[in-house]
Parts: structure tokens; sequence; C-alpha cells
């Protein structure tokens, strides 16, 4: 009681952070190693994620019929001339984001729980630059316009996103202001940000609570973690930056105002293009915003939010919006296809080959926020064993068919799954395979799908 009365408990913060701000050594780490670039004999394996916020306008989306057979929905007509090298997903659901509305992004790529007590875990583009990370400059690549980013690391916390594309295209293909040895001597004054004596560290953590704790385990992964990007930079710095054409310096090296969505859309594209092509990352993540924020595209005329849009209460004007959205959404994904089909990587093949692609969303109807019957689309990637052509649904055999005449049923049924043992988290493991990834189980998967 008399330590509760004089606060002796309590910790003086600059104290900490002196503590906190001294060196100490690591051990050497691979990823610390300078890597010199070789002559590649086969195409490096890559991915990219492309979030689309509050789902869609499900009545105009859905795929009804399975197999090689299957139609395009209005709202996927613009990926009709890319049929061989795509794969639409229905029916697949994160567990954890069931009834848990808005947070649904935050999971979407860890297949990790909501609840209020839970923790995320990482997120499937971390795991997979666990493995590619130390081939290239950048670890991973992290934009959105707007909000978080879709990346999480293995102690769930969230890695920041780069809006700009000036900033993007700074972070991967200009020389440092003021020279190598400024920048260098730059890193290394950041370099070191962990405390130098553990033990004052874990006698801090006595006087804590098990929040306290918890925060300052957070705090501490993410300036380990900050401080193993910073010494992988600095080991870098004396490669000599890949070579940027003048076309596609002018293309990418510039900033676009958000009223002009579809330009911004397309020059993130050609961003990660461009960093899949001169290997200087393999795995990209690319938020099109949140579900609290997701842009107005008002050159196609909608005005609106898309989280305005996606809650239209039946309105006939505003769905017509919403499909419009959802179709301009695709849109600019199949011009990343074309781009990825039609540029080359070192070894001269086509990049779509030797690059996942993964669309889609947590949200499936937005107006009532469910959270089954995902909207997915699964492209490229022959190179890594994937098989394309088909509409791949695992409502099969689980429901009576497809209701569109019916929309109360339908949304149902992008409420609650149908199988529910479809976990988004088996198509996240099959695609962590693919990348090189040991494992048998990525967040609450079940199984493996085959592709």
């Amino acid at each position: 009681m008399s330590n509760y009365l004089s606060q002796s408990w309590l910790i003086d913060r600059r104290h900490a952070l002196r503590a906190m701000g001294t060196c100490i050594s690591l051990p050497m780490l691979e990823c610390m190693i300078p890597l010199r670039a070789s002559e590649p004999t086969s195409s490096p394996r890559r991915s990219a994620f492309i979030y689309l916020a509050n789902g869609v306008h499900s009545l105009n989306y859905q795929i009804t019929t399975p197999g090689k057979d299957y139609q395009f929905s209005r709202s996927l007509k613009p990926l009709e001339k890319h049929r061989q090298v795509i794969t639409p997903i229905s029916g697949l659901h994160h567990p954890g984001s069931l009834s848990h509305h808005h947070n649904c992004i935050s999971i979407w790529l860890t297949g990790g729980k909501l609840g209020p007590t839970d923790r995320n875990t990482i997120s499937l583009d971390q795991k997979m630059a666990e493995v590619t990370a130390q081939h290239t400059r950048v670890a991973s690549m992290e934009v959105a316009i707007t909000q978080d980013s879709l990346a999480w690391t293995a102690d769930g916390i969230k890695l920041p996103p780069m809006r700009r594309c000036s900033e993007i295209f700074a972070s991967m293909f200009q020389a440092p202001k003021g020279g190598i040895a400024d920048q260098r001597k730059e890193f290394r004054r950041k370099a070191s940000v962990l405390d130098a004596n553990l033990a004052e560290v874990r006698r801090l953590e006595q006087k804590m609570g098990t929040e306290d704790k918890g925060r300052l385990n957070q705090y501490l992964t993410s300036v380990r973690e900050a401080e193993i990007r910073t010494r992988r930079a600095d080991a870098w710095l004396d490669t000599p930056l890949p070579a940027v054409s003048d076309a596609d310096r002018n293309r990418t090296n510039r900033d676009i105002a958000e009223t002009m969505a579809g330009d911004y859309f397309r020059t993130v594209y050609d961003l990660m293009v461009l960093a899949f092509q001169t290997d200087v990352t393999r795995v990209a993540t690319f938020s099109m915003g949140g579900e609290g924020q997701a842009i107005a595209i008002p050159e196609i005329g909608i005005t609106e939010s898309r989280h305005q849009l996606s809650h239209h209460g039946g309105d006939p004007g505003t769905m017509e919006k919403l499909t419009k959205y959802d179709t301009f959404a695709v849109e600019q994904f199949s011009y990343f296809l074309s781009r990825l089909a039609e540029t080359k990587d070192l070894t001269g093949k086509p990049l779509l080959d030797s690059t996942m692609a993964l669309f889609g969303s947590g949200m499936s109807y937005g107006h009532s926020h469910g959270n089954a019957n995902l909207p997915l689309v699964l492209a490229g990637g022959s190179e890594l064993g994937l098989k394309h052509g088909s509409h791949l649904d695992f409502n099969q055999g689980h429901f009576g068919g497809y209701q569109l005449d019916k929309p109360g049923e339908h949304y149902g049924l992008c409420s609650r799954p149908a199988n529910p043992d479809a976990h988004m988290s088996n198509l996240l493991l099959m695609m962590a395979q693919r990348m090189g990834v040991e494992t048998d189980q990525f967040g609450d998967s079940n199984r493996v799908i085959e592709l």
C-alpha cells in the first residue's frame, strides 16, 4: 500500500528513453550482409496484394457458374481479356472477421481475430518478405492512398504506408540527398536505438503492469525491426541503383491529386511493375483506401466516398454508382495485369508469369457489413505452378445456388458462410508455399487450396 501511495511504481519517461537510447550490439543477421547483384538464372518469385474497401455491389459482381464455362459478371467484365491468367474466387471468408465490420482490412492478409483482446499476427506479404528480403534492396513495398497499409509484422505491429508517388519512387530509385557518405552517417546515427543494458529494461518491467509490459514489448519490437531495416539500407548503399529509363521516370516520379483517382491508381501500379522489373523488391501491397475513408472518384461522376455508396439502402441510383466504382477499380487492376504481361523481367520473361497478384476485399456486402463470400481474384504466377481459367467456387455443394433475383437471399450468403470450412487463410497458405515459404499453416488455415 505504501508503494501505491508514494507512487514509487511510476517510471520517469525521460529516464526510460535515455536507457533505451543507448547502443546494444546485435548478432550478425543475414539481412545485414551487403548483397551484390548476380546474373539471374530463373525469374524471382513475386507477389502483389490490392485491397478494395467496403466490399462490392455483389448483385452485379457475383459470378454464378463454377468451373471453366463461367460468364463474367458486369463488374468483372474488364478482366475478360485476361481470362486464361486469372481465377475469380467465391465462398471464402475469415472466421475472425465475421460480425466485426470495418476492421476486416486489418486481418485480410493475416487471418487473425478481431476481438477486443486479440492481437494481430504477421501478414502474408511480410511472411513472404522473410524469404525474399535477403535478395532485394527494399524488403517490401507498402502503399495506401488513405488510412493504414495492409502489412503487419510478426508481433502484430502495423507497417506505415507511403502515399505520394514521388515519395515511393524516391524510396526505391533515387540517390540519397547529400550523397552516400551523409546517408551512411545518418543510418548509423539511427542504427543503435536499443537499450545497451537489457537488465535495466527488465528492472523497469518489474515495476510495470501487464498492459504496460505489452506496450513496452511492442515498442522494443518496432524499434528492432526499424533497426534491421536501417542496417539493410546501409548495407545496400554501395550497390548501384537500378537504371530507370526517362519514360519510366516521367511516368512514375510525380504526384497526382486525389481527384484523379485513375491516374493515381495506374501510377502506383506502374511503380509496382518497375520495382518488380528491376528486382528492387518482390513483395508489394496497395490499399485503395480503408473502409472508413476510401476516396470518391469525381472523374467518373462519383462524388461520394465508397463508404457512403456501400450503405446504399437499396437505392437504385446509389447501387449503380457503387457498381461503376467496382468496375472502375477492376479496370485499374486489369491495367496492372496488362503491364505485368507486357513487361519483361531480368530473365526476359513476362513479369506476370512469375508474379501472383491478389485483388479483393475483406468485406462482401457493405450495407450490412457482411464479411462472408469475399470478392477475390487471383492472377498470374504460371511459373509458380498456378493454373487459371476457371471460377473457383467454394459455395458449391453447400447452398441451393445463387439467387441474384432475390437480393435478401444473396445478401444473406454474403453475411453467413455457406461453407464454414472455406477459410481465406487456405488461399493465403497456398500463396505462401508458392513463394517458397516453408510452412503448413498460415492464420487459421485448415487445408491448402489447390490451383
